[in-house]
């Protein structure tokens, strides 16, 4: 069967569906296309839930200007539709004086890239403030907090929704191919396979994107990046926890570190790790079901978990942790190599007008969903 979209935005993440949302709003008849069963059940529903500051990206970067817009236009919007959020403040700590330098560069780079509020802290001043933390010096982030991300995607859905868009779930994209006219004709599977022909298509398939997008014919293959899947593993904290704000360790190269974060009931976590995933899988998957990943999270974890959380906290009682849920980091880089930017490909890139492709979506993604998604319009302008 053949049909035809004005917009198909594939993937109903956070960002996908920021996307699906601002299309509409501007007036355009939006499909958003989503190969699972219900809308944010990937990397969206798989994080830490941080509403993030800005603090670790390089200046001018595209993931440290959205993050810190982002973060702002954030708060302002879960206030104004009533998502759930708070402002926690954020201390990042060095537990020994080797790690001070790392707390100073940070503070520089975040400085320049325009975060506010910040605070240097010595130790003393950093128990003050958390008495259960040991360290000698510590930034305070006091703009950094937590959203309900089920929440956010709910309301962007249902805004995008009042616009007229709509969403269709099991109906994965299995491939295309550029037109003539530079339309798109898309191969859509599921329980009523169709092809699907769109004057505008939004790639944000989250880990898959850019496996799909070798599977458009007509679209330049070397304009897409690779895929490399980092997976986190996290655990919850039995009891109460003695942080009211979110603790993070100086940062590592493929993540932030084992740190501390809170839900909105006031519940801690902890994560996420670092494990590569197979690179096989992320380049031939084009759909998430095709990945094969095991997203249990394995019990005998938790000691390399207590070890890392009692550099910070010293007081973490034997066998408090508890596995909680893991998440595949989407990275277009692999192991040993600096965090790569945002990739969003539009046609200033490889040339097909109709297309716009998200590579590389992950953490400040949640935070920087909705510049985002004005990002995308910019780039179809």
């Amino acid at each position: 069967m053949d049909s035809a979209a004005d917009v198909v935005v594939i993937g109903a993440g956070a960002v996908g569906l920021a996307v699906a949302r601002a299309m509409a709003m501007a007036g355009r008849e939006v499909l958003i296309l989503e190969s699972q069963k219900a809308f944010g059940t990937g990397v969206s529903s798989r994080n830490s839930e941080v509403l993030h500051a800005g603090l670790y990206y390089p200046t001018g970067s595209l993931k440290a200007r959205l993050c810190v817009a982002g973060r702002a236009r954030l708060v302002e919007y879960a206030q104004h539709v009533g998502v759930g959020h708070r402002i926690t403040g954020k201390l990042v700590v060095a537990t020994e004086e080797a790690e001070v330098p790392a707390i100073e560069r940070l503070f520089a780079q975040a400085q320049a890239n325009g975060v506010q509020g910040l605070q240097l802290l010595d130790g003393a001043q950093a128990r003050a403030m958390e008495p259960a933390l040991r360290a000698v010096a510590a930034l305070y982030s006091p703009y950094t907090g937590i959203v309900d991300s089920h929440g956010l995607m709910t309301a962007l859905l249902g805004q995008a929704q009042a616009h007229g868009a709509q969403l269709a779930v099991y109906s994965p994209v299995l491939g295309g191919e550029v037109l003539g006219d530079g339309s798109m004709l898309l191969e859509v599977g599921g329980d009523e396979p169709m092809r699907l022909r769109a004057r505008t298509v939004v790639n944000a398939a989250g880990l898959t994107a850019p496996a799909l997008a070798r599977r458009i014919r007509g679209l330049p293959v070397s304009t897409v990046p690779p895929a490399h899947f980092c997976k986190g593993h996290y655990f919850s904290l039995q009891g109460r926890s003695p942080f009211a704000r979110l603790v993070y360790p100086v940062h590592t190269s493929a993540g932030l570190g084992t740190h501390l974060t809170l839900d909105l009931a006031g519940q801690a976590r902890f994560g996420p790790d670092v494990e590569w995933l197979a690179a096989q899988a992320a380049a031939d998957a084009v759909v998430p079901d095709d990945l094969g990943v095991d997203y249990r999270v394995d019990n005998s974890r938790a000691e390399v978990f207590e070890r890392d959380i009692r550099r910070y906290w010293p007081g973490l009682p034997a066998g408090a942790l508890l596995p909680a849920y893991s998440g595949i980091r989407p990275k277009t880089v692999g192991p040993g190599v600096p965090a790569a930017d945002f990739c969003i490909s539009g046609p200033a890139q490889h040339g097909v007008a109709s297309w716009v492709g998200l590579y590389g979506i992950e953490s400040p993604g949640l935070t920087s969903c909705l510049p985002l998604a004005d990002a995308v319009l910019e780039a179809l302008a």
